[in-house]
């Protein structure tokens, strides 16, 4: 999305295959941009042989492994969505005396948008930006190592902003017509893995 890099109270980590969202997490966390980190995330049927004991589990034990202090890390690990991830993390950020102003939240490079317009639905009062690893397309798939894999997740997650503002879980985002005409042809041409019915 663009967003300036900026101090905060929160680094929100949002769970998923990617453990870049962890490296890129306690990368903030050690320019100082926010002295607390939550990671969150359950486990979905893309994750669960990877991260078999959750993705927040495994994402703090890479955080540590570089180097963050468990006393800068809170996991939340029953979220199964997005909307749960932001909403289940704004109860524990509660439950732990902390109640923030402005959050990061960091995810896959095509997350953004939709985590953006998920967090403004369900967490409109709080000032949040987004990042994640800052990768070229092509280096970020050979990153993965599985460029079926993150077609299909790419082209998912652009339906998704559509269809979740339609049924009131996020808010709504403009799609520019050329992001509309790759999806169009990215769809004709198989990568329907992860669509959900509209």
């Amino acid at each position: 999305m663009g967003h300036q890099i900026r101090p905060v109270d929160v680094i929100i980590g949002l769970g998923s295959h990617d453990l870049s969202v962890a490296t890129y997490a306690a990368q903030m966390w050690r320019q100082s941009i926010a002295p607390l980190i939550v990671f969150t995330g359950a486990n979905a049927p893309t994750t669960v042989a990877r991260f078999p004991r959750g993705e927040a589990v495994h994402y703090r034990e890479h955080a540590l492994e570089l180097g963050v202090p468990d006393s800068a890390i809170l996991i939340e690990s029953a979220a199964t969505n997005t909307a749960e991830n932001i909403s289940l993390t704004r109860e524990l950020l509660a439950a732990h005396g902390q109640t923030p102003q402005s959050v990061m939240l960091i995810s896959r490079p095509y997350q953004q948008r939709r985590a953006y317009a998920t967090c403004r639905k369900v967490w409109p009062e709080i000032d949040v930006i987004c990042g994640s690893i800052p990768l070229t397309l092509d280096d970020y798939v050979a990153s993965i190592g599985d460029s079926e894999r993150v077609i299909n997740m790419l082209v998912g997650d652009t339906q998704r902003i559509e269809v979740y503002a339609q049924r009131g879980f996020a808010i709504p985002q403009p799609m520019p017509d050329g992001v509309r005409q790759a999806y169009d042809r990215l769809v004709s041409r198989g990568y329907t893995r992860r669509l959900i019915a509209p």
